[in-house]
């Protein structure tokens, strides 16, 4: 196995157990997916590698999965309308809509906003982020709105990655939650992982194991069992607002993932059509890697989250 791994290990909490239904249930990954790796070789169990599926588990052994990682494929220029807040050689930010990736990954080979930025800049973004991520300093959620800024040269990434890293870029966005927070501004810290029940989420863990995050949030307004809330990132990990403002039992409405809305608010969401988390990635500012200039971005909230607020007003 020639190719680059990630390298998935654990132990073993029952005897007995099929190897690649345990194998699944302590890994993540599907059961067919953990069928073919053990029949590829690429499990060990106590540093001997296994080919039976059907062997059996043995509590307290050790065992790693090495799982393949997919070559990165060269994102396509495709003509996709952007809407672009500023713009010059080195850098470009955008308003992103809700319901647009990011970049390509599995199950979204196409149709993101890499795919639209390469039509829309000729090819030219910055190479650090790999052929499948050209220009990429960071994200945000695909049902998230709002502005990002991507790097069109190395120079210009190098310079905004330094600013997310030293945490001086400010970032502001707009949530709705469920209830109103108390007390009604403060500051969230707890670190984040990937939920070591669910791989696709990420959870608050203790200091050390995760990545430390600071959200600060205040409400901007009341509303019929919600609240408009703003929150500022000090840091900008995976999902940050959307794991704190749950911690605090206050989780964002349409929140397919950590969302718990309140049963009064559900005919609301249902009657708008509202199917996403209501977050919007509000204001963007940062100093030009290049030019040095201090630049500053606002965007309104988008018709579908203003239509929901309005809705909660009365």
């Amino acid at each position: 196995m020639g190719e680059p791994v990630d390298i998935l290990h654990g132990t073993f909490e029952e005897s007995g157990q099929r190897l690649d239904k345990a194998l699944a249930e302590g890994s993540g990954l599907s059961r067919e997916r953990v069928k073919a790796l053990i029949e590829e070789g690429a499990v060990t169990v106590a540093g001997t590698p296994l080919r039976q599926p059907s062997a059996k588990s043995v509590a307290g052994t050790e065992w790693t999965i090495a799982v393949p990682v997919p070559a990165a494929a060269e994102a396509v220029a495709q003509d996709i309308p952007l809407t672009v807040v500023y713009e010059d050689a080195d850098l470009i930010v955008v308003d992103k809509p809700a319901g647009m990736v990011v970049h390509p990954a599995a199950g979204n080979p196409d149709g993101t906003l890499v795919n639209a930025l390469l039509h829309h800049c000729r090819g030219q973004l910055s190479g650090i982020g790999g052929v499948a991520r050209p220009g990429i300093v960071h994200r945000i959620d695909k049902d998230t709105s709002g502005l990002l800024v991507v790097a069109k040269t190395d120079v210009a990434h190098e310079g905004l990655a330094r600013q997310f890293a030293d945490h001086s870029i400010v970032r502001a966005y707009r949530a709705v939650t469920g209830g109103a927070p108390t007390p009604p501004a403060g500051t969230i810290r707890g670190a984040i992982a990937r939920s070591s029940h669910d791989r696709k989420k990420m959870a608050l863990v203790e200091e050390g194991r995760g990545k430390h995050a600071v959200t600060h949030y205040r409400t901007l307004e009341r509303l019929d069992s919600s609240a408009l809330v703003e929150c500022r990132l000090e840091t900008g990990r995976t999902h940050q607002v959307r794991v704190h403002l749950a911690s605090i039992g206050h989780s964002l409405l349409g929140d397919p993932v950590y969302g718990r809305c309140p049963a009064r608010l559900r005919p609301v969401l249902s009657r708008l059509e509202f199917r996403r988390q209501a977050l919007h990635a509000a204001e963007l500012g940062f100093v030009h890697p290049v030019s040095g200039e201090h630049l500053h971005f606002v965007s309104a909230t988008p018709v579908d989250m203003e239509q929901l607020i309005v809705e909660l007003r009365t």
